[in-house]
């Protein structure tokens, strides 16, 4: 599981830096979230780590960062996790979900740059151009936690928060992919989709959709003048980068 919407046993990894997040428990508007993490950063909740999860002991930071830095990020994520404590305590769960959004965004961050060093090398050895996507997505949260799955993945990610901004990229620049949701503010997923097909430029740009919204509701086709494939929420991030990848061979 990637995406977290508050939903039991949810869980985000963090393998090179030893960090677990997960939903452990929801009952009406109470939401207790578990954080299993080294010693860098304050533990909150301590028993969610098991054989299962494949978190190393020993966290894994990017060597490229001054301790100064590395300590200043670290502290924002403690400080939001720890703010996040204390909103979920007291029912504020809109402004808990900004709390953990602050923190992921922090620790997805420095697991990419803890990745990235790997990935450049495996391109170089193979002579492997990396693919180029912009993801689409409203949801900061969401977006953030899959562009740092994609770029781990092989992959240069865009990011835009909605259809209109997606649009504005494509006059300018030219992926090889978009990832994109559906329901969106301002010019939703459909009419995307309708305004990327009419363009001729665009022509082998390939769509992917991941939304919680059916495929046939929407009546969005698959195909050359659709979308390539359609990834219904909640996603596994793993089969989204296997398509990505086959597709864009």
């Amino acid at each position: 599981m990637l995406v977290l919407s508050r939903k039991q046993n949810q869980s985000v990894v963090f393998p090179r830096l030893g960090v677990v997040v997960e939903i452990t428990r929801v009952a009406g508007k109470t939401v207790s979230v578990g954080v299993t993490a080294p010693k860098d950063i304050q533990i909150l909740r301590g028993e969610l780590l098991d054989a299962e999860t494949g978190v190393s002991e020993s966290t894994q930071l990017p060597e490229t960062l001054s301790q100064h830095d590395l300590r200043n990020r670290l502290n924002k994520a403690n400080l939001a996790l720890t703010l996040l404590r204390k909103q979920i305590a007291a029912g504020r769960i809109e402004e808990a979900d900004d709390s953990l959004a602050t923190a992921l965004g922090v620790l997805s961050d420095l697991d990419l740059e803890s990745q990235s060093t790997g990935a450049e090398e495996v391109t170089r050895a193979t002579g492997a151009r990396r693919r180029r996507a912009l993801l689409v997505e409203d949801d900061a949260n969401e977006r953030a936690l899959l562009a740092s799955y994609l770029r781990a993945s092989g992959f240069d990610v865009d990011t835009a928060e909605d259809g209109v901004a997606a649009l504005e990229y494509l006059a300018h620049q030219k992926p090889d992919a978009v990832v994109m949701d559906m329901q969106m503010p301002r010019l939703d997923g459909k009419q995307t989709v309708r305004r990327i097909r009419a363009d001729y430029e665009l022509d082998d740009v390939k769509l992917f959709i991941v939304s919680g919204k059916d495929r046939q509701a929407m009546n969005v086709p698959i195909g050359d003048r659709g979308v390539q494939r359609w990834f219904q929420k909640p996603l596994h991030p793993e089969d989204l980068v296997d398509e990505l990848t086959a597709s864009l061979k």
